[in-house]
């Protein structure tokens, strides 16, 4: 059985679920904050993921698991591939693991991604550019993929 624990987060609040020293579930939730499952590892990631929304970090290295089926894993591995700041369609994602028509698989293995933020599912938009189909919410996909554009802009300027 998994533990978690419920930290504040600017888009309601954070669920941090893990399974001995590794993290099993990242998201986005509306359970009330809760403590009693806090360790050393989720305030490491509560950490991570806050240095990330104030553009400290582009990359988290906290250990994860990722479960799921074949494809989903390979769709989240190539999601991972996908630099801080710029964004893919699901087409290509399709094209990358070898199979260029399952772009709509590839829309349900980001919707099963467990590990929001670290697996960035929400770098991934419509063929048109259009933002579709995050889990969390478009609105969270939406600031997300802007607070990364605002920090490549800024360190351009430098």
């Amino acid at each position: 059985m998994n533990n978690y624990a419920v930290y504040p987060f600017p888009f309601d609040k954070l669920k941090i679920g893990y399974q001995d020293d590794a993290v099993t579930l990242l998201m986005r939730t509306s359970e009330p904050v809760c403590s009693e499952g806090r360790t050393a590892l989720t305030d490491m990631v509560f950490q991570q993921v806050t240095e990330y929304l104030n553009g400290q970090r582009r990359e988290f290295d906290f250990p994860y698991i990722l479960r799921g089926t074949e494809f989903q894993r390979k769709v989240w591995q190539e999601l991972c591939a996908i630099p801080y700041g710029e964004t893919c369609t699901y087409g290509e994602i399709a094209t990358a693991v070898g199979n260029p028509r399952a772009c709509r698989a590839v829309g349900m293995a980001n919707h099963q991604n467990p590990i929001l933020l670290a697996v960035p599912c929400h770098r991934v938009i419509g063929a048109n550019g259009k933002l579709v189909g995050y889990g969390s919410g478009l609105d969270m996909k939406e600031a997300l993929l802007q607070l990364e554009k605002k920090f490549v802009q800024q360190e351009e300027q430098l």
